[in-house]
């Protein structure tokens, strides 16, 4: 299903290609499916598979269904370090002209929404722990704060901001796959595929731990060391997905959720299920919103499609757990 999704998205657009000469790498259909769709598809596989897999695994961990890589507050912590990125750029784009450009293929704005990613979940692993476990609420609370707070800043930088800077920072917030350069793609794709691969070898363990701390104790699991592992990992995955595509919400949170209906909770087969659904999803709604938008000449940013889809399903996720807990 990947590969056909894949393959209907980077053959179908403004301008149609012939399979025959795309795949050939001949001509102008060559060109556009090799240098253009074809990396903003894997783009978007790459990301879709991060943010689902490091979904299920934080609803596992968290214990919490409404649990969210950007309820966390690596969205908050990317976004502030994106903007930061821009600043920077304002205050010494004249003297360093090359600021813009950034080091091996790399822009400033990919380079600072990673560490400012890694840094919030950092934050979070350190306020939300007591005894060297991860607390749930306490975890979700403070990743609410850090998002709070980044907002501020980020809101604050646009008004220092020139209007052409204060764009890309609604860019960067609205979530969107452009299409990166051949560095940038490769890194982010090991980043997430080391990253999947190393939860889903703890699944098992992870799988555990959704019973419940002391439960996953006397069963014979090292809860904090898999918690510190669990965390680790889906931080790494969110922050390179996060810094080459922006803010593409509830992603993590729709797919393991339909998943878990189909599959059930046990993450053995959750985890990867979630790589292979998150991308096919993501592929997807971006190919779905550039041809549905074509009449326009305009492409909507796939952050906005998926928070149309997950919206909803998380207010409605958050009245069922009301009521279970009433």
């Amino acid at each position: 299903m990947l590969v056909g999704v894949a393959l209907v998205a980077a053959l179908f657009g403004g301008i149609p290609l012939h399979l025959g000469a795309a795949l050939e790498n001949v001509g102008t259909d060559g060109t556009i499916f090799w240098k253009l769709r074809l990396p903003r598809v894997l783009l978007g596989a790459v990301v879709g598979a991060g943010l689902c897999a490091a979904g299920a695994a934080l609803q596992a961990l968290l214990q919490n269904p409404l649990a969210d890589p950007f309820v966390l507050g690596v969205s908050g912590g990317a976004a502030a370090g994106a903007t930061a990125a821009l600043l920077v750029g304002e205050l010494l784009g004249a003297r360093f002209g090359t600021w813009n450009q950034g080091a091996l293929g790399f822009s400033p704005q990919v380079v600072f929404g990673f560490g400012g990613a890694l840094l919030s979940a950092f934050l979070v692993r350190a306020v939300g722990s007591r005894s060297g476990r991860l607390v749930g609420a306490a975890a979700l609370l403070a990743g609410a704060v850090i998002n709070a707070v980044a907002g501020a800043l980020v809101l604050l930088a646009q008004v220092a901001l020139s209007p052409d800077r204060a764009q890309q920072i609604l860019l960067w917030l609205a979530g969107s796959l452009g299409y990166p350069p051949p560095s940038t793609l490769w890194v982010a794709a090991i980043c997430v595929t080391g990253g999947c691969a190393g939860l889903c070898l703890l699944a098992g363990r992870i799988r555990l731990l959704a019973l419940g701390n002391d439960e996953a104790a006397q069963l014979g699991i090292d809860v904090a060391n898999t918690a510190r592992w669990t965390l680790a990992l889906t931080s790494l995955v969110v922050a390179a997905a996060v810094a080459v595509s922006g803010l593409i919400g509830f992603v993590g949170l729709l797919v393991p959720h339909l998943l878990r209906m189909r599959l059930g909770p046990d993450q053995r087969l959750l985890l990867p299920a979630s790589v292979f659904g998150g991308a096919i999803f993501l592929v997807a709604a971006d190919a779905a919103g550039r041809l549905a938008f074509l009449p326009l000449g305009i492409e909507p940013p796939v952050g906005a499609l998926t928070a149309l889809l997950g919206g909803p399903l998380f207010l409605v996720l958050l009245r069922r757990s009301l009521r279970s807990v009433a």
